[in-house]
């Protein structure tokens, strides 16, 4: 009961004040095992993307957080678990940082994962890790969906205390699939393609 109304009241305040509304361009909300992959420019991105999902689904995803910060007071931890329903990370410190995820898609449930692995002021995402490409092979039954988050960088930026009011948007795009004999590089640098294109869609 607590975790559900924190969750109404931090969700309608994000919307409040920098919006993060959905835009399903490539696909639309299906209850099919996903891997959202997206962008990373603020501590709003999680947020956002939760908020962006219909109420139906966010049982079912879990966007992968960063201990160190999600992790480290108890109110952080509340947020992250209980109204998130997020799954902690160890940056650097873990010998197999995917366990975590592994366990959530094992048990059919979706992700959402930030493949730069650290925040970016840039509008563009940069370089992905391979944590992706390894998802990708290990669960080839779920579908890989791109998002763009719009804004947040500028709404959020490092050190800010209160966002400011700029309006952001989470948009969905076509999912991506990892070719047979696709080696990590290629698909890699085509799952960025496919986020620099929705925000390049954003822009036009």
């Amino acid at each position: 009961m607590i975790a559900r109304l924190a969750s109404e009241i931090l969700f309608g305040a994000t919307r409040f004040l920098v919006g993060g509304h959905p835009r399903w361009i490539g696909c639309e909300p299906s209850t099919q095992q996903r891997i959202y992959f997206a962008n990373h420019a603020s501590h709003l991105d999680t947020i956002i993307l939760c908020a962006a999902m219909p109420s139906y689904l966010r049982g079912s995803t879990h966007p992968v957080a960063a201990a160190d910060y999600w992790g480290k007071g108890a109110l952080q931890r509340f947020v992250a678990l209980r109204v998130l329903n997020a799954v902690l990370v160890e940056r650097g410190g873990s010998k197999d940082p995917l366990a975590p995820l592994r366990a959530v898609l094992d048990t059919g449930d979706s992700l959402i994962i930030f493949p730069e692995g650290t925040r970016r002021a840039e509008a563009l995402p940069g370089g992905f890790k391979s944590g992706l490409y390894h998802l990708a092979r290990e669960y080839p039954q779920a579908e890989l969906v791109p998002v763009y988050l719009t804004n947040l960088a500028r709404a959020y930026p490092k050190g800010a205390l209160v966002p400011a009011p700029i309006s952001s948007a989470a948009h969905f795009g076509t999912p991506i699939t990892l070719g047979d004999d696709e080696d990590k590089a290629t698909f890699l640098a085509r799952a960025q393609a496919a986020v620099i294109e929705l925000a390049n869609g954003d822009a036009a």
